[in-house]
């Protein structure tokens, strides 16, 4: 397969590069490497035909998770990313018509409201005959995978040796955290192009080939699952299947050097309560729970979870605190950014409620900062409600009417 990797192909994996992504170790950016594109190109094009290509170090970045602990980025430089986006858009004409239907996470046409959408319509079929759910969460996917594992697992469908060959290169790559540098022997940096299609082989014969071709056959009642990367939902008719499963589950998982979360993984019963309010689960971002509909039937909604809310609002009003010094037509424009993004994700039916919050909170937020820009109040309500006319912020909007 390598032979595809020609100067066109390599250009046209150029052109599906962010502008304005950081940069790696050596710094440069993908405008400057483009000034001389065609030569670098032909140099990049004549290390991979001869072998002689070889994984430059990553930098790694921090960033903040919404529990307070920090998740570790990896940046590549932009020559490599070039190859990783290359082979990445090779592997995946191999793989997709291998991948299971419901897997959702980082495959071409496919995204999250799409297995929300699936999810809300599985755990509907037949009114609530899905009982049981198991909502998984695998702790350090990225950075816990076996490569000895992942290499054979590779070995099933590649061949090209020149390709397992870059493979086990970006695995080898060293990663350089601040004045450090150190080599990882298990999983691959998040941030790396090629990574969460590895993630994605590994967890098709970890997890949905053993459910599908092995579990299944041997339970009593139906099942479904709903996959997105290392995120996963389980639903069981059966009770008995579903204690079954969250038992044997962690010791699959460890078996390929993985660990079920033990704080964001439940086994819960989910059904249309009687009496009182019906458990709940959160999957991508979403609170999902059992509610009655205007006709009186029995119907699953979904809401912001609170923790996504509060990240959400979090952001909201850092953007007004850290722009509140720049005019305020890009002040606007950034805020407006901002609730578009939100309401792009969040806008599903049902959760209108929470849009309105987080339009509500911006409104508020945005009149908080523009009066502490000076010693002197700049904005009574009346002349915010004014500033408003000419400077609008976007309303609240149900973007995804049929997920």
């Amino acid at each position: 397969m390598s032979h595809h990797l020609t100067e066109e192909y390599l250009l046209t994996s150029f052109g599906k590069l962010r502008r304005s992504a950081a940069t790696g170790v050596d710094t440069i950016s993908c405008k400057a490497y483009q000034e001389d594109l065609a030569i670098r190109i032909e140099h990049l094009h004549q290390q991979l035909r001869n072998q002689q290509y070889h994984a430059p170090d990553i930098r790694r970045v921090w960033i903040d998770k919404d529990n307070g602990k920090q998740r570790p980025l990896g940046i590549s430089t932009t020559e490599d990313k070039i190859v990783q986006r290359a082979v990445t858009d090779l592997l995946n004409l191999i793989y997709e018509q291998y991948f299971y239907d419901f897997s959702y996470g980082f495959r071409p046409k496919r995204n999250a409201h799409q297995a929300l959408s699936s999810l809300r319509s599985q755990c509907m079929r037949g009114r609530g005959r899905i009982k049981w759910i198991l909502d998984a969460d695998i702790q350090g996917c990225f950075d816990n995978f076996d490569h000895k594992t992942l290499r054979n697992l590779l070995s099933k469908r590649i061949k090209d040796r020149s390709l397992l060959r870059l493979i086990d290169l970006w695995l080898k790559a060293g990663i350089l955290d601040g004045k450090s540098m150190h080599r990882n022997s298990v999983g691959t940096p998040q941030g790396n192009i090629i990574s969460p299609l590895l993630c994605n082989i590994y967890l098709h014969y970890v997890v949905d080939e053993w459910i599908y071709k092995m579990v299944r056959p041997l339970l009593k009642g139906e099942i479904f699952v709903i996959r997105y990367a290392d995120d996963f939902i389980i639903g069981f008719e059966n009770e008995e299947d579903a204690r079954r499963v969250n038992r044997t589950l962690p010791k699959r998982m460890q078996k390929y050097g993985l660990t079920i979360h033990p704080e964001k993984s439940r086994l819960i019963r989910f059904m249309p309560a009687k009496r009182g309010k019906s458990q709940t689960f959160d999957f991508l971002g979403f609170t999902h729970y059992w509610t009655k509909s205007q006709k009186g039937y029995n119907v699953v909604k979904r809401r912001t979870c609170k923790k996504k809310m509060q990240k959400a609002l979090r952001k909201l009003r850092d953007c007004c605190i850290d722009n509140r010094h720049m005019k305020l037509k890009d002040q606007c424009k950034l805020l407006t950014s901002k609730l578009r993004g939100l309401y792009q994700y969040y806008g599903i039916r049902g959760n209108y409620l929470a849009l309105q919050r987080m339009y509500g909170d911006a409104k508020i937020s945005w009149f908080k900062w523009l009066n502490r820009r000076s010693q002197r109040k700049s904005y009574t309500w009346k002349g915010y409600g004014e500033l408003l006319k000419y400077l609008p912020l976007p309303k609240p909007k149900i973007v995804h009417a049929n997920v």
